[in-house]
C-alpha cells in the first residue's frame, strides 16, 4: 500500500443527526408494545459487547484532539484514530476491532438549534483488518440491528454500490443482505455519490452499503426511497468495504482489504426511544428542563443551542481544549460564546452556568467519567471565558453607538448590513442585539445586505473547515512520518539537556514543518538549542534502526517507555524505539532507520503556554 500519498476523505458520514428535517410519529414507525426504552449507554454496551462476542477487542475512545494530526481540529470519524492500522500497521489487539469514538464536527455550528444537527456525538465502529469481509460484516449487522436491538426486519432497507466502468455493481453486498434477511424489494442501488468511499484522488477506496431505518411517514411518491429527501428514511449504520486502490491508472484490487463501519450513538436512541429528536432523549433531558424553568423568556431553539453547545465544551475542554483565536481553540471559543448569547436571549443569569455544568457531570458521568474528573477545570474554563465575552459584549455596544453616531452625522436613518457583520465578525456582536439597539434608537438595519455578507463569510468558513477536516488518512506521506520519528529523537535529547523530567505536551505535522511542545520554565538559551540540534543530527548520522514490539500495557511503561493520554492506549501496545537512545508508546508510522531523516534545524522556540515551551524544526534532506 503506498503510504507516501497525501490523502483526504471525500466521503464522511453527515454531520448531522439526519439529512433532511424529520417530523416523527412515534405510533407509526414501532408497533405497540415493540416501542423501546434503550438508554444510549445501552445501545454502547449492547454495540460493544456484541462485537466482543463476534472476535472483537474492545479498545478505548481516543480523544477528541488529535495526536500528531494536523490534517484536522478534532477526531471527526471512528476510523480516524485508526489510520495507521487501515493503512497496513499491525494493531496490537489484532485484526477484528470495535469500540466508541467521540467525535466533533463544526461544519454546521450555525444550524444547531434545530431539530437534528449536533457538533458533538458518539460514534459506534467495527472493523476488520484483512481478517473477514463482507458476507461477515452483513450478517453481523442485520443480527445486531434485528436481534439485539430488536428492530423489525420489515423496518430496514439497503444500499448498494450500483457499478460503472471502473468498478462492477456490487452484487455480492446484495446478495449478502439477501440471505441475512432483507427482501430483494428493500435493495437499492447507487453509484458513487452515495455508495463509494475513497481517500482522496488516489488511495484506499471500495463500495460502501448504507442501512436505513424507514420511520412510518408516508411516502412522498410512488417512487420514494432512501435516496428521496422527504425523510422518511433515516441511514443508521454504513459499512465501507475497502477492496480497491485508485492510482492515475486505475483502479486495482487491494491485498489487505478492510472494513470500516459507523453508527451513530445520538441517532439511534432517537429513533428506539421513539423521540422527535435528540433533545428529547436523556442524554438532554436535565440540561432541557432546567433551561426551561430558569428561562423568562420560551425560545426552544435557544434552549437546544445552550444544551448541545455547553455538552460540546465540556467534553473538548475535558479532552484538552482551551478557548483561543485559532483552530480548534477558536471553535471551543465559538461554541462558548454563542451559548451565552443565547442564555441572555433566554434571559438565564449568566451565573447559572456553573448548576448547568454540574447537571450535566452528574447526567453523563456514567458515559464520561473524565467530565467528573475533569469539573473544576471545565468550570473554571467556561467561566472565564463567560466573563471574557462580558466585557466583549459591552465593547460591542459602543462599537455601536459609535457607528449610530456617523450614521447620525451623515443623515441615515439605517445601519449598514457592513456595520452589523463587523461588529458580528469582529467582537462577537450578535447581529439581533444590533437590530434591537437599532430599533430603541428609531434606526433600522440592513439585514438583507449583513445576511448576504454573512453567507459569503458562512461559505469561506466552510471551505476552510473543510480544508481542515479532510480526515485522518490526510497529510500521511514521507515527509510527515519523517517528521513524526523525529519528534522521538528531540524528545530523548531534550531530555538529556534539560532534564529526566522533560516531557511531550503536545506535537503538530505538516509536510513542512514539525512543531514539538514541552514543559520547560525558561526561554531555551542559544547554546541550549545548539546542543540540542547537534545530538538529534548525531543520531540520524549514526543511522539508528528504528524498531516495533507488541507488548502489554504495564509491561511497557515498567520498561521505561514513554507516553501521552496513557488512558487512550489498550491493553495491547506498540512500542517503536530508536537504538537505545528512544523507547515509547505510539501508534506509528515511522522511519525504518533514522539515516532516512535528512538534517535537523530548529527555526523558532518560544512559549506555548504557562510552563510549556514550543519548538518548531524542520528536516532538510538531499
Amino acid at each position: 500500500m503506498k503510504k507516501e500519498l497525501a490523502f483526504s476523505i471525500v466521503k464522511l458520514n453527515p454531520i448531522c443527526i439526519s439529512k433532511y428535517p424529520i417530523i416523527f410519529q412515534p405510533d407509526l414507525y414501532l408497533e405497540e408494545g415493540m416501542r423501546l426504552k434503550m438508554k444510549a449507554i445501552e445501545i454502547r454496551n449492547k454495540y460493544l459487547n456484541f462485537f466482543k462476542k463476534n472476535g472483537h477487542a474492545i479498545i478505548p475512545s481516543a480523544p477528541l484532539i488529535p495526536e500528531n494530526d494536523p490534517s484536522v481540529l478534532f477526531n471527526t470519524a471512528g476510523m480516524q484514530p485508526l489510520v495507521p492500522y487501515l493503512l497496513g500497521e499491525k494493531h496490537p489487539s489484532g485484526t477484528r476491532l470495535t469500540d466508541y469514538q467521540k467525535c466533533v464536527r463544526t461544519n454546521d455550528i450555525d444550524e444547531v438549534g434545530d431539530n437534528r444537527h449536533l457538533t458533538y456525538f458518539e460514534m459506534l465502529g467495527n472493523w476488520s483488518l484483512g481478517d473477514y469481509f463482507k458476507e461477515e460484516s452483513i450478517q453481523m449487522s442485520y443480527n445486531f440491528l434485528t436481534k439485539e436491538l430488536g428492530i423489525p426486519a420489515e423496518k430496514l432497507s439497503v444500499t448498494c454500490f450500483a457499478g460503472d466502468e471502473d468498478c462492477p455493481k456490487d452484487e455480492v453486498s446484495a446478495e449478502c443482505w439477501k440471505k441475512a434477511g432483507i427482501p430483494e424489494e428493500r435493495i437499492y442501488f447507487y453509484g458513487k455519490g452515495d455508495n463509494w468511499w475513497i481517500a482522496g484522488e488516489e488511495g484506499p477506496c471500495g463500495p460502501d452499503t448504507e442501512m436505513f431505518y424507514d420511520t412510518g411517514k408516508p411516502a412522498c411518491s410512488n417512487d420514494c426511497q432512501p435516496s428521496c429527501d422527504c425523510g422518511k428514511y433515516v441511514e443508521i449504520w454504513n459499512n465501507v468495504f475497502m477492496e480497491y486502490f485508485k492510482d492515475k491508472n486505475g483502479y486495482t484490487k487491494l491485498e489487505q482489504k478492510n472494513v470500516d463501519t459507523g453508527l451513530g450513538l445520538e441517532r439511534m436512541t432517537m429513533l428506539l426511544q421513539g423521540k422527535e429528536t435528540p433533545f428529547d432523549t436523556e442524554l438532554f433531558q436535565p440540561i432541557m428542563k432546567k433551561l426551561e424553568e430558569s428561562q423568562k423568556v420560551d425560545n426552544i431553539e435557544s434552549r437546544r443551542i445552550v444544551a448541545e453547545h455547553l455538552r460540546s465544551s465540556m467534553m473538548i475542554i475535558s479532552d484538552g481544549g482551551k478557548p483561543s483565536n485559532i483552530d480548534r481553540g477558536y471553535v471551543l471559543r465559538r461554541l462558548i460564546r454563542r451559548m451565552i448569547r443565547h442564555l441572555n436571549k433566554l434571559q438565564i443569569n449568566l451565573d447559572e452556568l456553573s448548576t448547568l455544568i454540574e447537571i450535566n457531570v452528574e447526567n453523563l458521568k456514567e458515559m464520561y467519567p473524565e467530565l467528573e474528573k475533569n469539573k473544576n477545570l471545565i468550570k473554571t474554563v467556561i467561566i472565564e471565558e463567560k466573563d471574557k465575552f462580558v466585557k466583549t459584549l459591552e465593547h460591542g455596544e459602543k462599537e455601536f453607538s459609535k457607528a449610530m453616531n456617523k450614521a447620525k452625522t451623515e443623515g441615515k436613518t439605517k445601519i449598514s448590513g457592513e456595520v452589523v457583520f463587523k461588529l458580528y465578525d469582529t467582537y462577537g456582536f450578535p447581529p439581533e442585539v444590533t437590530s434591537e439597539l437599532a430599533r430603541e434608537n428609531g434606526f433600522e438595519v440592513n439585514i438583507k445586505e449583513y445576511e448576504e455578507l454573512f453567507k459569503k463569510h458562512q461559505e469561506k468558513s466552510r471551505q476552510g473547515s473543510e480544508a481542515k477536516f479532510k480526515g485522518g488518512l490526510a497529510e500521511q506521506n514521507e515527509q510527515t512520518i519523517s517528521y513524526h520519528t523525529a519528534t522521538h529523537l528531540l524528545n530523548a535529547a531534550l531530555k538529556q539537556i534539560l532534564g529526566p523530567d522533560t516531557h511531550q505536551k503536545g506535537s503538530n505535522i505538516t509536510t513542512e514543518r514539525m512543531r514539538f511542545d514541552f514543559n520547560c520554565d525558561h526561554k531555551l538559551t542559544e547554546e541550549e538549542k545548539q546542543k540540542i540540534e547537534e545530538i538529534v543530527n548525531k543520531w540520524i548520522e549514526e543511522g539508528l534502526e528504528v524498531t516495533v514490539e507488541t507488548m502489554k500495557k504495564e509491561e511497557a511503561i515498567k520498561s521505561g517507555a514513554e507516553c501521552m493520554f496513557i488512558e487512550k492506549y489498550p491493553d495491547e501496545v506498540t512500542v517503536y524505539s530508536i537504538g537505545k537512545i528512544s523507547k515509547e508508546l505510539c501508534g506509528g508510522p515511522h522511519v525504518k532507520n533514522t539515516s532516512e531523516l535528512g538534517k535537523f534545524k530548529i527555526k523558532k522556540e518560544e512559549a506555548s503556554s504557562s510552563g510549556v515551551r514550543r519548538i518548531k524544526a524542520v528536516l532538510v534532506k538531499g
